[in-house]
């Protein structure tokens, strides 16, 4: 579903007013010599402003003491308002989380996923509807039946799912390019590897004439697990590893302590080859020492090929 909030398009229009002044022709013997008309020199196209990809666990609002959804929103919504990610891929969504986060972050937001309800979170998909237009998505299953509601058939401890949407750079009209989210299984490696095996699967069957970018919380670590390298096997790169700069590197899932340097990333950016990462970080926000998740941010600075 989608949150309630459409784009506005505004239009104006400019008027300019010129004047001529009528010159009186003075008798010559020769006529004048026609003035030569120079050409201006062709503008050079602007650049597109790269486009700022986040992936955040919101960590579902069950705790009850300081890091309960009531203390930890304010923190979230300063977070959000200051890193301003044209996309935003989001696990453990529940609905009225959503919705908030969706408020929180402006008018010109909007979001796409399941209503994350019941034992299925969702794996919501938010846009910045002054930079992106969304032309179709659609929700797939990680199981044998990925078109079934619910449907967990490879041992995964809940039902896990992708969201996909096509979008289209309204700063670049012909530029399009997919974005899918996913979490991924926590307790099964082996979910984990077959869930991996299927969204590499469903990636190729999009083609090759458009950019892709995966964003999740894979619940495996970068370099290491099974999971990873099936993703990077079907032809994915790492944002990490791609990008001309990186910020520190730190433990992704932070389970409200003080961060690792030099920690495990389970929250990954990944993307096909023809996209061009300026920068990938995590982002350790905090106010008054309470962070906004048990879990990074993580976002990439990125230009589409």
């Amino acid at each position: 579903m989608t949150g309630t909030t459409g784009p506005t398009r505004r239009t104006g229009l400019r008027a300019m007013v010129a004047s001529a002044v009528a010159v009186p022709l003075l008798a010559t013997v020769g006529a004048a010599e026609p003035r030569r008309s120079v050409p201006a020199p062709a503008r050079k196209p602007r650049p597109v402003p790269p486009l700022r990809i986040m992936t955040f666990n919101l960590r579902v609002p069950v705790d009850q003491d300081g890091n309960s959804w009531v203390h930890r929103r304010p923190v979230m919504r300063a977070l959000l308002r200051e890193t301003a990610p044209h996309v935003m891929g989001t696990q453990e969504g529940q609905f009225k989380q959503l919705q908030a986060v969706r408020a929180d972050m402006g008018p010109h937001y909007d979001w796409i996923g399941t209503p994350g309800s019941g034992d299925e979170e969702s794996v919501a998909i938010y846009y910045d509807l002054r930079r992106l237009e969304p032309l179709e998505h659609d929700v797939f299953r990680l199981s044998d039946t990925p078109n079934v509601p619910g449907s967990n058939t490879w041992g995964a401890a809940f039902p896990r799912l992708v969201t996909r949407v096509l979008f289209r750079d309204r700063q670049e009209p012909g530029r399009e390019f997919h974005v899918l989210n996913t979490h991924l299984d926590h307790r099964s490696a082996y979910a984990r590897v077959r869930a991996a095996g299927l969204i590499a699967e469903r990636i190729r069957g999009l083609g090759p004439s458009r950019p892709v970018l995966l964003t999740g919380d894979f619940n495996a670590v970068a370099h290491t697990d099974q999971a990873y390298g099936t993703l990077l096997d079907s032809g994915l790169v790492d944002t990490w590893d791609t990008a001309r700069e990186n910020g520190p590197v730190f433990g992704t899932f932070n389970g409200w302590k003080a961060l690792q340097p030099d920690g495990d990333r389970i929250d990954w950016i990944l993307s096909t080859p023809d996209v061009r990462v300026h920068r990938a970080w995590a982002d350790p926000f905090t106010v008054n020492g309470r962070y906004p998740s048990d879990h990074l941010p993580v976002l990439a600075s990125v230009s589409l090929q």
